[in-house]
Parts: structure tokens; C-alpha cells; sequence
């Protein structure tokens, strides 16, 4: 039986919040990868030059095993007023075995009440914004598993996410082959990656940076929305002609 995984794409969301658990989970076996939005097609990111492509609609993926929320330097707060996105996560929750998150997409679990009494973590900067939604916010852990909900800090802790799930789902085996098969092995060259190693001088100026990035204005999508439905068409109907 295929496992069906749902990753959400909204317009402002950060990619690699999506793509580094995508690389992670494409190889649990049996499993079938759908990038999810209100309506097939590209959807820009919080960059406002790249862009991802929504490959089903949420009324097309009623009942996923697992849905991915990425958050987004930009788009979060729209995210979290979508109320197609919203009122589709409250209906697949209580199908999925597991929901998940990475950053800011916990605040968007959060917005449909699906984080309420439970602990979380999300990027660093979002951190105070989890407890008015009665959340309990987990500020020093990289991943929170809390039943089948499972949220993962800043960004980067995706791919960290992707490959707990797929121990998880697949054995921790197919994990170890995954992580070597990608060769994630981080050595960075520098130690400032979460809050408690970074100076207070470090911390404003990547503050203000943060203010900065999220107030980049998105590309129009007319041209390119059409050229992603044709070639979505094109695909679906060579794949119903092998069946």
C-alpha cells in the first residue's frame, strides 16, 4: 500500500523548510510525494525568484499519511489566515499518522489548533508567538515528537526531521542509507547556529536581517502558472496511459 506524503506549499514559504525533507523522504519505499496547494501550479517563494510547483490541490489529497508544513520568511502569516489551508489541515489530522512541521510551519499547525496542550519548537525567532496559540514552546530542541505531531526548528533541522521520520517509517536502517546516500555529514565553519552561541551583538544585527528579507515583494505568476499546467497535464496524461 503506498504512503502518501502531503508537503505544503504556500506562496513566501522558505524552500528548503520543504525540499530538504523532501530529499530525505522520497526514498522511504512504497511512497508517493504530493506538493499541495489551493490550486495546481508555481508558487513562489519568501526569495520572490524561485519558485515550487504544486502538483495536487488539497481536494485532491483528502486523507495523506503524512503531511510536511515548511514555514517562510514571508508567508507564514498568510499561511496562518489561509482558511482553505487551515480548514484542510483540521480535516486530514485525525487520517494522518504523522503531522509535521519545520520553523514557522509549527505556527501554521498552531493556527488550526492543532498544537494546543502540546509541546513545539519552530525557528528561534518564532518562538513567543507559539504560546498564545497554547502551545508549549520547546526553544533548546532541534525536533519535539509529541504523539504523531512532530515539528523541527530553523530551516535547516528539516533534513534533521526527515531523517527521524524516515527511521521511523522505513527502519532505522533505510535512515542510515538515506543519510548516507545524500552524504549529510555538516561540518560548518562556523559554531552560531542557534541563539545561546551567537554574541548579542550578532543576534541584532541578524534580527534586523531577518526584517529585512521578509519584506521582499513577490514576481507576478501569470506566465508561468500557465506553462506549469500544461506540462502537468502533459505529465498526468502519460502517466493514465501506462496504467
Amino acid at each position: 500500500m503506498t504512503f502518501q506524503i502531503a508537503i505544503v506549499l504556500y506562496p513566501g514559504m522558505t524552500v528548503l523548510d520543504v525540499v530538504g525533507p523532501y530529499e530525505v523522504l522520497r526514498g522511504i519505499p512504497d511512497s508517493e510525494i504530493r506538493f499541495v496547494a489551493g490550486e495546481v501550479g508555481p508558487v513562489v517563494a519568501d526569495s520572490g525568484v524561485l519558485a515550487l510547483g504544486a502538483t495536487h490541490t488539497f481536494a485532491e489529497t483528502p486523507a495523506p499519511d503524512l503531511v510536511l508544513v515548511g514555514g517562510g520568511e514571508q508567508g507564514t502569516t498568510g499561511a496562518m489566515a489561509d482558511r482553505e489551508l487551515i480548514d484542510w489541515l483540521r480535516a486530514v489530522h485525525p487520517k494522518t499518522q504523522w503531522t509535521t512541521s519545520v520553523c514557522t510551519g509549527s505556527l501554521i499547525l498552531a493556527a488550526a489548533d492543532i498544537l494546543r496542550g502540546q509541546p513545539a519548537t519552530t525557528h528561534w525567532l518564532g518562538q513567543p508567538a507559539l504560546a498564545p496559540f497554547g502551545a508549549e514552546s520547546r526553544p533548546h530542541d532541534r525536533i519535539v515528537h509529541s504523539g504523531k505531531i512532530v515539528t523541527a526548528a530553523g530551516v535547516s533541522a528539516g533534513i534533521d526531521l526527515g531523517l527521524w521520520l524516515v527511521g521511523r517509517i522505513a527502519g532505522e536502517e533505510r535512515a542510515q542509507m538515506t543519510q548516507l546516500y545524500i552524504e549529510y555529514d555538516p561540518h560548518p565553519p562556523y559554531d552560531t547556529g542557534h541563539p545561546d552561541k551567537a554574541s548579542p551583538d550578532l543576534l541584532r544585527k541578524t534580527r534586523l536581517l531577518a526584517t529585512k528579507r521578509s519584506a521582499k515583494p513577490r514576481v507576478p505568476l501569470e506566465v508561468a502558472t500557465a506553462v506549469w499546467r500544461l506540462t502537468l497535464n502533459r505529465m498526468r496524461d502519460r502517466a493514465a496511459a501506462k496504467r
